[in-house]
């Protein structure tokens, strides 16, 4: 097997043994995952740690995430494509907060080359979104950038442990509520709010 794709592999056969086991993953434990003998991991890698960063760098960079989004077809009706984005920016997302949690990570850093990155990685999510919605664009009161980035902020919410409180949307719920919002269509508009609505004293 080519380095590359042995590397490829090794780290593949590391991610889920992170996600469970954190910091506490042995060597051993991953030879036997990846099929290897240990001697074969450091011919890689040079150490635990620097195999550990490609793990991270894995979970966090998205590059299958972004195939697979760019493998939806296009001809598909905008639910459907959307429901098939969000279903794979959930698992993504999920993927990377088991990371998260089992390493023990509170903030991610604060250097400049990662903030970059960061927002290099949120950009090219996005891009790969508004792909999925530009099809159907004439047919959206908003801009297409705009329904993407409400779209991620939904799937970020749902997706995570804590912030969903244990009731995580579905990729329908959460394209419906873009797509559709909560009020029934027969529903009479909301009353004109005026100013003195909002006193307290009788005044103004």
């Amino acid at each position: 097997m080519p380095p590359d794709e042995r590397r490829a592999a090794i780290v593949e056969a590391t991610l889920p043994l992170v996600q469970e086991h954190g910091n506490g993953v042995t060597i051993r434990m991953i030879a036997e995952a990846a099929g290897v003998a240990e001697g074969t991991i450091f011919t890689v890698f040079r150490d635990k740690d620097a195999l550990m960063a490609a793990v991270r760098e894995r979970a966090f960079n998205g590059e299958p995430a972004l195939r697979a989004l760019a493998a939806i077809d296009l001809g598909e009706p905008l639910r459907e494509r959307l429901v098939a984005g969000v279903d794979i920016l959930t698992s993504h997302l999920q993927q990377a907060f088991l990371l998260i949690t089992a390493l023990g990570l509170t903030t991610p850093p604060k250097d400049p080359e990662s903030e970059a990155r960061r927002r290099e990685i949120n950009d090219t999510f996005t891009a790969a979104v508004v792909a999925l919605i530009e099809p159907d664009a004439p047919q959206l009161v908003v801009p297409a950038q705009h329904v993407a980035h409400v779209l991620r902020l939904l799937v970020f919410s749902a997706s995570h442990p804590v912030v969903n409180g244990g009731c995580p949307l579905s990729a329908a719920q959460i394209v419906d509520s873009v797509l559709d919002g909560a009020r029934r269509r027969d529903a009479a508009p909301d009353r004109p709010t005026h100013h003195h609505e909002f006193s307290t004293t009788g005044g103004n």
